[in-house]
C-alpha cells in the first residue's frame, strides 16, 4: 500500500475513534491501572479476548492520543501486507512525528505482523489486540519469549456495570437497605443482560449479533469448516447446556459426527474465539484429568440467557456461570498465575477448586442452604480437609456468615458481595 493511502486510514480512523470516545460513556476497566504500568517501559502488552469487549477502546486509553492507532479489521486494509508495516510508520511520523506507542489493533489480520512487533519492542511501547487465543502462540511465542506480558480481557464485570449505569456507592453503602436493594436490582439486570459494553444501547438482539459473528466468522470461516451445521448444533448445545459437563464422544452423538476427534477441535475452536471456556476435574493424577468429562461455561451470562435452549435455565447454574466468570477475570486482571478447576468424586461436587501455586480455594455455588445446609457444607468440609485447605467459600444469593467447621474456616457470602469484591480477598496465602 502507498503511505498516501495509509495517511488517509489513519486520520480517518483517529477521528471515529476521538468521535466514539467523546459521544459515549466510557468506563475505567478494572484491569487498567495494573496494565498501563506494563507499559512504563519499552514492552509488548497483548490484550486478547471476545469480540466487542472493549479491546479498541482499553487499548486507546492505555496508550494516549498521541499513539499510532491502528485497526486492521478495515476493508480499506484489506490488502495489507507485513511489508507494509515500515511504510505505516512513515505515514504516522509525516503525520503527527514519532509514535513512542504503536496499537495494533485485530493485529491476526495480517499475516507475518510479528517480526516487526518484535523489532518494535525493543524502543516502543507496543499494544496488539486479538480476538483469537491463539495470537500469541506458534511462531509469535518464538520471537517474544519472555518479552511480552498478555491480557485477557472479559465483557463488563459487575463493578464496571454498575459504573456504567451511574450507581454510585458511597463509604458503608452496604448498610443501607435502599443502595442495596439498587445494586440488587442491578445484579438481576446483569445476570439477564450480560456484560458486553453496548448491550445496554442495542439489548438482546445484540447479543444475537455477537454470538451469530464469533460462530460464523471467528470460528467457520477462520478455520474452513468442513461440517458447518454441525458445529452450529454443537456450539448452541453448549451454551445451552452451560454450568453442565459434556464428553467429546457425547457431543458428537448428539450433532451426528463420529469422528471424536473432530469433535475435539470444534470445541477448541470455539473456546480459541472466548466463547466459551471448558473446566478440567480437579485430580492429582494428569491422566485422570484427561479422561473425566470436562464442564462449559459461555463467555457471557446475558449469551448464556439469550442463546439457551431451554426455556427456564436453572438460577443456581446461572449464578455458578457468574461466579466462574469472575475468578477468571479475577486471575487475568491480576496477572496471577493461577487455575480453577470443579470436583467431583463418588461422595460429592464441588464447583470451583481455585488452584493459585500450592494454595487451593474451594467454592460452592448454591441458590440457598436453606434446604441443604449440612449435606453442602459437610462435603465441603470434606473435600477442603483432603485438599488440606484450611478456607472454604460458598456463594449464595443473600445468605451471608461466617464459621468454622472442623478447622475448616468457611466464610458464607451473596452473589453481588462476590462480584464487587472479586477473587483476591478470599484467597489463601501462597
Amino acid at each position: 500500500m502507498k503511505v498516501e493511502e495509509l495517511k488517509n486510514v489513519l486520520i480517518s480512523q483517529r477521528e471515529e475513534l476521538l468521535d466514539f470516545v467523546s459521544r459515549e460513556r466510557l468506563v475505567e476497566r478494572d484491569v487498567e491501572r495494573s496494565a498501563r504500568e506494563f507499559l512504563s517501559f519499552p514492552n509488548v502488552l497483548a490484550i486478547l479476548g471476545v469480540r466487542r469487549s472493549g479491546k479498541s477502546v482499553i487499548s486507546w486509553r492505555l496508550a494516549g492520543k498521541d499513539a499510532l492507532y491502528v485497526n486492521f479489521f478495515d476493508e480499506r486494509l484489506i490488502d495489507f501486507k507485513s511489508g507494509d508495516f515500515e511504510r505505516l510508520l512513515s505515514a504516522a511520523r509525516e503525520l503527527w512525528g514519532e509514535p513512542a506507542t504503536i496499537v495494533l489493533d485485530e493485529v491476526q489480520e495480517v499475516e507475518g505482523w510479528q517480526k516487526f512487533v518484535s523489532r518494535m519492542r525493543v524502543n516502543k511501547k507496543v499494544i496488539v489486540t486479538g480476538s483469537s487465543s491463539k495470537l500469541l502462540s506458534g511462531e509469535m511465542s518464538t520471537y517474544l519469549t519472555g518479552r511480552h506480558v498478555e491480557l485477557t480481557l472479559f465483557p463488563f464485570s459487575f463493578r464496571e456495570f454498575l459504573k456504567l449505569r451511574g450507581v454510585e456507592l458511597g463509604e458503608n453503602w452496604e448498610h443501607s437497605d435502599r443502595k442495596l436493594a439498587e445494586v440488587k436490582r442491578a445484579l438481576g439486570e446483569y445476570l439477564e443482560m450480560g456484560g458486553f459494553p453496548e448491550v445496554g444501547k442495542f439489548g438482546k438482539l445484540y447479543l444475537n449479533q455477537i454470538y451469530r459473528d464469533l460462530v460464523e466468522r471467528d470460528v467457520i470461516m477462520r478455520h474452513n469448516v468442513r461440517h458447518r451445521e454441525a458445529l452450529r448444533e454443537l456450539a448452541r448445545y453448549l451454551i445451552s447446556n452451560y454450568s453442565s459437563e459434556f464428553t467429546y464422544s457425547r457431543l458428537g452423538s448428539i450433532v451426528g459426527l463420529r469422528d471424536v476427534h473432530t469433535v475435539r477441535d470444534y470445541v477448541s475452536y470455539l473456546e480459541e474465539a472466548y466463547l466459551i471456556f471448558t473446566l478440567m476435574r480437579f485430580s492429582f493424577k494428569p491422566k485422570g484429568q484427561l479422561l473425566a468429562p470436562r464442564k462449559v461455561y459461555p463467555v457471557d451470562t446475558g449469551i448464556a440467557k439469550t442463546l439457551s435452549l431451554k426455556a427456564h435455565p436453572e438460577r443456581g447454574k446461572l449464578m455458578e456461570l457468574a461466579v466462574f466468570l469472575e475468578i477468571k477475570r479475577s486471575l487475568s486482571y491480576s496477572f496471577i498465575p493461577g487455575e480453577v478447576y470443579y470436583w467431583r468424586d463418588d461422595k460429592g461436587e464441588v464447583d470451583f477448586v481455585v488452584r493459585l501455586s500450592r494454595a487451593l480455594l474451594p467454592i460452592q455455588v448454591t441458590f440457598s442452604l436453606e434446604d441443604a445446609h449440612a449435606r453442602e457444607i459437610e462435603n465441603l468440609v470434606r473435600v477442603s480437609k483432603f485438599l488440606r485447605s484450611k478456607k472454604a467459600l460458598v456463594v449464595t444469593w443473600e445468605e451471608k456468615e461466617k464459621k468454622t467447621v472442623d478447622g475448616v474456616e468457611i466464610e458464607i457470602l451473596p452473589l453481588w458481595e462476590f462480584l464487587m469484591k472479586g477473587l483476591s480477598p478470599f484467597l489463601p496465602s501462597t
